[in-house]
């Protein structure tokens, strides 16, 4: 059996954690994050929101089913590297079609395994995200440093990620329709829907800060037709499709990072039925004149308690995000707060009912709970109908 390589990671405080390779042996500067998961590595991998983040896996064993051709969340992952505890190189899984390691060699991505996970996630925890260099073991720990130092993390992630030309999908995009071998997407306009609530199908507008297929799914699966635009497509260009409704996707980074969409979303509330998701929530929040500030270390996981404040009810939630909303910026703006994290009381979720505008900071398509969220897709379709 070939051995493995030893590699290292190197935090801005000095500490270093050892491990072995997997996937691609790169070394990276990437801001260090923790999931909670339990399941759903391949999501994580493919989820656009992790663009340069090393995410540490909670979990102890990553990769023992391996990965599904129908599971990605994106075909181009932009995810910085992968820390775990333990990974199984040979899954088994009647549906796994490769491994976690060959899916993340090939796509460039790093990986360190055999890396003390409890104590990364706790220094996370304890002195919130922060720089991280994955380099060889035998990296002198002061040229780390003065790497770690010298180098900055990426901005503008949004515009790396999102599409750079329109698609349609009419019905659930099945992976050998919709994709071809080399990843570039195919036209699916061909695809009709497999049913419609309404007359005809619901045309939604979806704007792509780093969309999720899923989301895009969950709104196939009811009918609806989503085109998927550029994250600065012009409200013109958006007012020209005739959309029932317009959709603000997930996406990673800060989300004053992109000002046109925000300009955008201002100057079509009101005029459609709006749902933002994850970004998509910060944006709408924005829109409205609120304001955003960044997190300790995030919330990431999909075990996170949500109280639905118009219901009572408290609603297991999947999440992946930085940035948040703070509440005393909400009081001169029409948004009311819908939803609360029950862990340390950040805003879940916000509505203005005059615009039929609302958004949350969760992911309903994720579905861990798991149909704990997926009413809110009905929300958006009952605003529409009405």
């Amino acid at each position: 059996m070939k051995e493995k390589k030893k590699r290292k990671i190197i935090l801005e405080d000095g500490r270093e954690f050892y491990g072995e390779a997997f996937g691609a042996c790169e070394d990276r500067v990437c801001e260090i994050v923790f999931n909670t998961s339990m399941a759903g590595y391949q999501e994580i991998l493919s989820d656009l929101s992790y663009t340069d983040q090393a995410v540490v896996m909670t979990y102890p064993l990553i990769g023992n089913y391996g990965m599904a051709a129908e599971d990605y969340e994106s075909i181009n992952p932009s995810i910085g590297a992968m820390i775990v505890r333990e990974y199984q190189e040979e899954p088994s899984n009647f549906r796994s079609v490769g491994s976690l390691g060959e899916v993340m060699a090939a796509r460039g991505i790093p990986g360190i395994s055999g890396v003390d996970t409890r104590a990364l996630t706790r220094s996370i925890r304890d002195y919130g995200t922060r720089k991280a260099l994955l380099t060889d073991a035998e990296t002198p720990l002061e040229r780390g440093l003065a790497i770690l130092t010298a180098a900055k993390l990426p901005t503008n992630a949004v515009s790396r990620v999102s599409c750079r030309d329109p698609w349609t999908a009419e019905s659930p995009l099945p992976v050998s329709n919709a994709f071809s071998t080399s990843g570039s997407l195919k036209p699916v306009n061909s695809i009709r829907p497999a049913f419609s609530l309404y007359a005809r199908p619901l045309r939604i507008a979806a704007i792509d800060c780093g969309i999720k297929r899923n989301i895009v799914r969950s709104l196939n699966h009811r009918g609806c037709t989503v085109t998927v635009l550029p994250w600065n497509t012009p409200a013109a260009q958006i007012r020209a499709l005739q959309p029932d409704g317009i959709l603000l996707s997930n996406g990673p980074g800060d989300p004053t990072d992109v000002p046109e969409t925000i300009a955008t979303v201002r100057s079509l509330i009101g005029e459609y039925p709006i749902f933002g998701i994850c970004l998509g929530h910060q944006i709408l929040s924005l829109a409205y004149g609120a304001r955003t500030y960044k997190l300790k270390f995030g919330h990431r996981g999909g075990n996170h308690p949500v109280k639905n404040l118009l219901t009572g009810k408290i609603e297991i939630t999947s999440q992946n995000h930085s940035y948040a909303i703070q509440e005393e910026s909400l009081a001169q703006t029409p948004l009311s707060i819908t939803h609360v994290n029950l862990l340390d009381g950040t805003i879940e979720g916000v509505e203005c009912a005059r615009d039929r505008a609302f958004g949350v900071q969760y992911h309903p398509e994720s579905a861990p709970g798991p149909q704990d969220s997926a009413y809110l897709f009905d929300k958006f379709l009952d605003s529409i109908r009405r």
